[in-house]
């Protein structure tokens, strides 16, 4: 099965499609529409429909910077300002006609290298971002640590 990554970030949007043994078969990268939610949805669900249409349909997971309140499902504390208070998952769920998950970009790194990465085997694992913005994401026992208000890793 076709799986869809997108790293949505502050200055850049990128997809990388892996199959289902993790290979990757395609990576692309775009700017990020700074300061307009429209244009980053369009931007997202275009690199999505691209995708598809040269590999085929998968399930689709996006890295946002910020998180999803589990109060309502509206972004915030978001670098990318143009994302808070936005219903982010339920927009592009709506526009791809599908599930997509939406997850905070630290704690996705932090659970890829606790998972097959530099941390691999480590019982506790402290993930940590700086680019455009800075997160930390905290994983114990192969397990994401979200907490309560799902910002348990957050330093910066």
């Amino acid at each position: 099965m076709l799986r869809l990554g997108v790293d949505l970030g502050g200055t850049k949007i990128e997809i990388i499609a892996l199959d289902a043994g993790g290979t990757v078969l395609q990576r692309r990268r775009i700017a990020a529409p700074r300061g307009d939610y429209q244009a980053t949805l369009a931007a997202v669900c275009g690199l999505v429909e691209q995708a598809e249409r040269e590999l085929g349909s998968g399930s689709v997971g996006v890295g946002i910077p910020g998180s999803i309140s589990p109060h309502g499902g509206l972004v915030r504390n978001a670098n990318s300002t143009w994302l808070n208070g936005r219903p982010l998952q339920r927009d592009l769920c709506d526009r791809l006609r599908r599930a997509v998950r939406v997850a905070n970009d630290a704690d996705c790194f932090a659970v890829s290298e606790a998972a097959d990465g530099a941390a691999a085997g480590c019982g506790s694992v402290f993930g940590v971002i700086l680019g455009t913005g800075v997160g930390g994401g905290l994983v114990i026992d192969g397990r994401l640590v979200a907490g309560a208000n799902r910002i348990a890793g957050e330093w910066g």
